[in-house]
């Protein structure tokens, strides 16, 4: 079965938040919201233009990609451009500047399906940012990008990794502070300069082996002073909550695409003040009639 676990693959990467936060609760504005997205335009901008750089066509060619597949990848290199440049101009001098990043790819294969994550996880922080903007144009503007990052989720999912382009009905909404979790492993260091964002990264959430849907998996501990009574699910609009039983938990039947689970200390709310651990990305692939791909 084709499970890939976030979490365990890039656990050695989590580190100190290298970006100045406040507390998120507070000064959640447009200008604020607007520079979160220019963070994520930053990452996904250096991540496909590093790629690039590194990887020719030959070595796609060599990974079993078709020809035109970098050439696509160059597309989408434009457009995570052309976002950073469209924030930065309605921003102005408030504008938030590129930080540095490391990104565990090693090859064209590798590179696609980080791709496939990235991606994901950008189309599910517009989804879940668009709460908080007020001014109208700038939500349009929102849409817009976010329409954008879909198309190539569904791309780099379905035409480069030959998975379904969706997870199901509804995308996956997530808050600030999960998004910022799955990113800052990516973010080594920020200009001291870039404005304070509200963001904090919660611990990460590790499973001890894959995770599959109808068979139970350990939960490494949480700490004592405020342990996770649960494992809280996202899959599309609905959160499902699992109970921690010493130690291990059983994973939900029927989940598809891509999957969010975090630890919570409730079995009823999955918010900042609950979430213990992750997100971790979970990506439970399944053919036409449903079946997990192995």
């Amino acid at each position: 079965m084709r499970t890939t676990l976030f979490s365990l693959a890039f656990i050695s990467l989590c580190v100190a938040s290298p970006l100045v936060s406040v507390d998120s609760r507070h000064n959640v504005d447009d200008t604020t919201i607007l520079n979160f997205a220019l963070t994520l335009e930053h990452l996904e901008n250096a991540f496909y233009h590093g790629a690039l750089a590194k990887y020719n066509a030959e070595a796609f060619k060599k990974a079993g990609f078709p020809r035109h597949t970098r050439a696509r990848f160059a597309e989408i290199a434009a457009h995570e451009k052309t976002h950073v440049e469209f924030l930065t101009a309605a921003l102005g001098e408030s504008a938030t500047k590129p930080c540095q990043y490391s990104f565990p790819h090693t090859d064209p294969k590798s590179f696609a399906a980080l791709s496939q994550i990235l991606e994901g996880v950008g189309t599910s922080a517009y989804t879940g940012a668009a709460r908080f903007i007020s001014n109208k144009d700038y939500l349009t503007a929102a849409a817009s990008v976010l329409a954008t990052e879909a198309r190539h989720a569904s791309w780099v999912s379905s035409a480069v990794n030959k998975v379904a382009g969706w997870s199901g009905a509804f995308d996956v909404p997530l808050g600030l502070n999960e998004v910022y979790t799955l990113a800052a492993p990516f973010i080594t260091s920020c200009p001291p300069t870039n404005p304070p964002l509200p963001v904090k990264a919660f611990p990460p959430l590790i499973f001890t082996s894959k995770p599959v849907p109808g068979h139970a998996t350990s939960v490494e501990k949480t700490p004592a002073t405020s342990p996770a009574t649960h494992v809280s699910f996202f899959t599309g609009l609905d959160k499902i909550f699992v109970p921690i039983t010493n130690g291990q938990i059983l994973v939900p039947e029927g989940l598809s695409g891509t999957v969010y689970a975090v630890a919570t200390k409730s079995g009823e709310e999955a918010t900042d003040d609950t979430i213990i651990a992750g997100p971790a990305v979970l990506l439970f692939e399944r053919d036409s009639r449903g079946h997990l791909i192995d």
